[in-house]
């Protein structure tokens, strides 16, 4: 008998929440509470079940999405301590904390460093022998797709069919033997590498499995090939009974061109064939106009578990197309009518979001919202602390900060390029894998003398000294007691680097000068927090460096700003807004256009992606959903014709649900009628 209540859920939740006789999947559609029952199941499992809480994991796919998972577990429990020991965190982290307990059984050191996309990019480029990024980031797309696939080297080389794939199969072999040398592992390693390790040593295996004794996995649609492998190979042999929950949704699976497959979820049901499948239909979010709209389209697609969204929230706004002349236009009139909507409804900017299909679409809508003097801000835009120029000047803080920091180390020492090379990193990465110690530390190791020429070992010793008079000054106190100035030690190291020749030299003068200017930016920043400019508080150089990590670590923790939400459908998904103004809504946007030149099948799986696509873009709404399209959209500079999105039919509209002439679009004339009416009525009222 549960002592738990579990208040507020309804009938299949509840079930949901209860079913512990074996793998279970839970079909939760959009807006239908997935999120609270996890989080109440796991209640459920620690306080009803006698679950310890550190044998109970959850998985999902951003570090947002874990925080908010974990603080309201923690609301949850009567011992709000107990979420702590409970593992919530991403497939990525999980997969890292298997590695550091368990890397010597990999032949890798203990303090093994993970690579992020910039760093295998240099790599690659190595590699390739091309300054032709695109090339370079194609070549890191498919390595990362074959990991994702659990697809070695080897087998990589054997279905390659074209040059192109022959030459990226074999970067890929010589890639991941440049990893092991470094003794690093990069974003998709920290799952691949488990899968491997469990895949070969059953003892490692069972002891996992015995800590994480019950899975629960958020978003299942979303997961690719060796993700899936990982949450099998957990709950499954050994004599062990399968006991999890899969949490997703076949009609949200929007993430084909990552490597995700829809095919995981009707996989489950073969794999686990004692599957138990609950399916969640209410939908507590959005009126029922917008979900029948959103149930019309998505039955357009061919169906892994049939399913029909309802709502109690009442029939809701009419769902309004607008067909503009073009996309000037377009951008004009969803300026002024969320203004015009946010008056009459007395709403919040923050009530708003504009979606769209690519980032290339926001550009004009930015401007428009300017002119409209409204606020907003943009998701899933490059952070400041992301830009390649400024992770590289990080990159010396970092180290000066922390020498064992291996990724730092091999980005500092080859950006710009001072003469110690790719045969010299892999030999440095070998002794430091013989000897367990940083990059750093290894360069002065006894015995790589005889593994170096003097010509590579000078440039590599060079470098290392020059960073450790930097790291001696940086924390260093005067006989005044006060600290060496922060500025002064920045200018030195940057002349030293000379980064602004380097790039000159790497790129356009255009390029490089807003490069470099970025650069000017930051170290400026950096002085006037050393000086204490705005607060008083002086800081050395470590101290800044310790600053700098922790406002990258903070970033996104701040409370929304009251702003019009700018994104694409992809950043989209998870997310909710009261109104939202879904843009573009045109062939050859969305849907996108795909290869002519592709098989039918692959162009039938893409149009079906596409409109899941779409799906996720009308269940963002709450309460009122705004569709525009442009009759012509300037592109390379010339203006084409286009034709309305053959979801808009799909939708299945109302006759009340209007199609504005220009006409009858709004002008800054009849807008300020409009307001003025409206004001004259908010007073007689």
């Amino acid at each position: 008998m549960s002592s738990t209540p579990h208040f507020g859920l309804n009938a299949p939740q509840r079930e949901a929440v209860k079913y512990l006789d074996g793998p279970c999947l839970v079909l939760a559609g959009a807006g239908s509470g997935k999120t609270r029952v996890i989080t109440q199941k796991i209640q459920h499992l620690i306080e009803d079940c006698g679950y310890d809480a550190k044998h109970v994991a959850a998985l999902t796919f951003t570090n947002k999405a874990a925080t908010e998972m974990q603080e309201r577990i923690a609301k949850l429990l009567k011992d709000p301590k107990q979420a702590k020991h409970i593992t919530v965190s991403t497939f990525h982290f999980l997969g890292a904390k298997i590695l550091r307990q368990e890397a010597r059984k990999l032949g890798l050191k203990d303090r093994f460093s993970i690579m992020d996309s910039d760093d295998c990019f240099s790599i690659v480029q190595d590699l390739a022998i091309t300054a032709d990024k695109q090339l370079i980031r194609r070549i890191q797309t498919a390595i990362s797709l074959w990991k994702n696939g659990l697809i070695d080297p080897e087998q990589a080389i054997k279905q390659a069919v074209t040059e192109d794939e022959i030459q990226a199969a074999r970067i890929y072999r010589s890639y991941v033997a440049t990893l092991a040398a470094y003794q690093a592992v990069d974003f998709d390693g920290l799952i691949h590498l488990p899968v491997e390790l469990f895949r070969s040593n059953d003892t490692v295996r069972d002891k996992w499995q015995r800590r994480l004794r019950y899975l629960l996995v958020d978003e299942c649609q979303d997961t690719n090939t060796c993700q899936y492998e990982l949450i099998k190979l957990l709950v499954t042999g050994l004599g062990k009974k399968p006991m999890f929950t899969a949490v997703g949704d076949d009609d949200q699976a929007i993430y084909a061109w990552r490597g995700a497959t829809i095919e995981n979820l009707k996989t489950l049901q073969v794999d686990f064939p004692n599957l138990k499948v609950i399916k969640l239909e209410q939908n507590y979010r959005s009126s029922t106009r917008i979900l029948q709209a959103a149930n019309a389209v998505i039955d357009n697609n061919p169906k892994l578990f049939d399913k029909k969204l309802w709502s109690e929230h009442g029939l809701g706004d009419p769902i309004k197309v607008m067909g503009m002349e073009d996309d000037e236009k377009e951008a004009e009139q969803v300026a002024i009518m969320l203004s015009a909507h946010r008056f009459e409804r007395r709403a919040k900017f923050s009530d708003y979001a504009i979606l769209y299909r690519g980032n290339h679409q926001s550009r004009i809508f930015e401007k428009a919202l300017r002119r409209e003097h409204i606020p907003y801000t943009m998701s899933g835009g490059q952070s400041f602390f992301d830009r390649t120029e400024i992770k590289d000047i990080i990159s010396y803080l970092r180290l000066i900060a922390n020498k064992d920091d291996d990724p730092a180390f091999i980005r500092a020492i080859t950006t710009p390029k001072r003469g110690v090379g790719q045969a010299t990193l892999e030999v440095l990465g070998t002794v430091a894998g013989q000897w367990h110690c940083s990059l750093f530390e290894a360069a002065f190791k006894s015995g790589i003398e005889a593994k170096l020429t003097d010509r590579q070992l000078y440039p590599l010793r060079e470098f290392c000294h020059f960073i450790s008079q930097l790291e001696a000054r940086a924390g260093r106190v005067d006989l005044a007691g006060s600290d060496e100035n922060a500025s002064a030690v920045l200018d030195d190291m940057m002349k030293e680097i000379n980064y602004e020749h380097y790039l000159y030299d790497s790129f356009g003068d255009h390029a490089a000068q807003g490069k470099w200017q970025n650069v000017l930016d930051f170290t400026n920043w950096l002085k006037e927090k050393g000086n204490g400019t705005n607060d008083g508080d002086e800081r050395n150089l470590l101290e800044l460096t310790q600053m700098v990590a922790l406002m990258s670590m903070l970033e996104g923790r701040d409370e929304e700003p009251n702003a019009v939400r700018m994104s694409t459908l992809h950043a989209s998904k998870g997310l909710e807004y009261p109104h939202v103004f879904l843009i573009g809504v045109e062939e050859g946007i969305l849907p996108h256009k795909g290869d002519p030149d592709a098989a039918p099948e692959t162009t039938a799986a893409r149009i079906e992606e596409e409109r899941r696509l779409m799906y996720v873009g009308i269940t963002r709404a709450q309460r009122s959903l705004h569709v525009s399209w442009c009759k012509k959209r300037k592109r390379a500079g010339e203006s084409i014709h286009c034709e309305i999105s053959r979801f808009v039919k799909e939708m299945r509209l109302d006759e009340g649900d209007a199609v504005p002439t220009e006409a009858e679009q709004i002008t800054p004339q009849n807008r300020l009628a409009s307001l003025k009416a409206l004001l004259q009525k908010s007073r007689t009222a």
